[in-house]
């Protein structure tokens, strides 16, 4: 059972490493490591479009029903509204049905404790072990009159989270075109509802979910079709979501894509115009561009960097007093109105950023100056995906490298979490010399450890 949460919950494609069994387990413990003294704690359940999801929630719920929880489900809605609803209720957890960017046949669970954050390691770990002692088991079980029930609250849980949304930015879109991807997913609804009663001119995509097709040639991870709507449209704006609706990649005026980089840039230098960005801090992954640093450098921010993982960001945020952060893929968490990554969120926000400065998106987006990237992966044998670090020929290499590239460009070298690999980044000006540096070293490090 070690190792059953992931990085961002539990993970599996459904009805084989994701059961309706292991959803009963996972619903059962959370309530005995979530319901904390309530005798009859509350869960709020939310989920995406996957056809999985009604199978996965009624396992879900009868989990918590037989320990004595109560339900609320909100039906279809964005992971980052689970995190807000779940303190807007008072619910003692959150949990999200959803895998996010994943196909179809994927699916996850995810909590939230009741002030709307991910779970910690500890919890995580506790929900394990007594998944595995079988302390879900029969002999755990609440009888009769404890038994919890379940309820309904679709209506009310969108309604509020659009609220909610609309408060966070003081903001009209009229007379503003918008070309929008849904990713056929949990966006559906709330994109078209905030977006709509902001006043903006809506063109949708991915607006049509099967449960078949979330994120099928669409969304945030297939921001082509987005590009050309944006073009076909004459919009002002493209903005694309993940199926769970907390990324977001943007494509200007000119059909050119704005990653999670150009959204932070945009986003903090508006903060810090305002005085709202705390400390001058943005926090970032590792993945970031180096374009990203220098170009906060060069209006008085700094870009603080963390392992990969929006978790991983959210937690620096939370230690260093930081209020903006995210990653080169979409997630932005705005901490002074969310506990995770929204990307409804940071679509109201890019474009007040974007009306604040008066100046269209592409000559925002300009302002950064994204550096190629090369990534090469050295196979190496597993029980060495770390030895390169104490290397003294790999890390005279590395230094040999940066001091090539004069401080623009850099090397990250970083062991695959999954696979005996070693992956090999070089960033720089040049594509033609950082690819024959990375083919370089990844050769050497794979001849050392292969």
């Amino acid at each position: 059972m070690s190792g059953l949460f992931g990085t961002d919950g539990v993970r599996g494609v459904a009805n084989t490493e994701l059961t309706a069994e292991l959803a009963f387990e996972l619903g059962a413990a959370g309530v005995r490591a979530l319901g904390g003294e309530s005798e009859r704690p509350v869960f709020l359940i939310g989920r995406d479009t996957r056809v999985s999801g009604d199978m996965l929630e009624s396992a879900l719920c009868a989990g918590i029903l037989s320990m004595g929880g109560d339900v609320v489900r909100t039906g279809v809605l964005p992971t980052p509204a689970i995190a807000y609803l779940v303190r807007r209720f008072k619910a003692d957890a959150g949990v999200v049905i959803s895998a996010s960017h994943n196909p179809f046949e994927y699916n996850g669970i995810k909590f939230f404790n009741g002030d709307g954050f991910k779970l910690d390691d500890a919890i995580e770990g506790e929900m394990e072990r007594l998944i595995a002692s079988r302390a879900t088991g029969a002999g755990g079980r609440v009888l009769g009159a404890r038994l919890g029930r379940s309820a309904e609250n679709a209506p009310e849980a969108l309604r509020s989270y659009a609220d909610f949304l609309k408060s966070a930015v003081d903001l009209s879109l009229r007379g503003m075109r918008l070309a929008v991807d849904c990713a056929n997913g949990a966006a559906r609804e709330a994109a078209a509802l905030v977006f709509g009663e902001l006043g903006a001119d809506l063109i949708l995509m991915g607006d049509k979910p099967d449960g078949l097709n979330i994120n099928d040639g669409c969304g945030s991870t297939h921001p082509e079709k987005l590009r050309e709507l944006v073009l076909e449209s004459g919009a002002d704006l493209g903005l694309a979501f993940d199926g769970d609706a907390d990324r977001l990649i943007a494509a200007d005026e000119k059909g050119r894509l704005m990653d999670g980089d150009r959204i932070l840039y945009i986003c903090a230098a508006m903060l810090r115009e305002s005085g709202a960005l705390a400390h001058d801090l943005v926090t970032a992954t590792v993945m970031s561009n180096i374009g990203l640093k220098m170009a906060l450098e060069r209006i008085g921010c700094a870009l603080q960097l963390t392992a990969v993982g929006d978790r991983c960001v959210l937690e620096r945020m939370l230690r260093t007093g930081g209020v903006l952060g995210g990653e080169q893929s979409g997630h932005i968490i705005f901490l002074e109105h969310s506990t995770t990554g929204d990307g409804i969120l940071a679509a109201l926000q890019l474009i007040r950023a974007i009306v604040r400065a008066g100046k269209r998106p592409s000559e925002l987006a300009d302002l950064v100056t994204i550096y190629p990237q090369v990534l090469r992966n050295a196979a190496v044998r597993n029980e060495n995906k770390r030895a390169y670090a104490e290397d003294g020929a790999i890390r005279a290499e590395i230094e040999r490298i940066e001091a090539r590239m004069a401080g623009e460009g850099r090397v990250l070298i970083r062991p695959s979490g999954t696979e005996p690999l070693v992956r090999v980044m070089i960033e720089g000006g040049d594509q033609d010399l950082i690819a024959r540096m990375a083919d370089d070293l990844a050769e050497m490090i794979a001849a050392k450890f292969g």
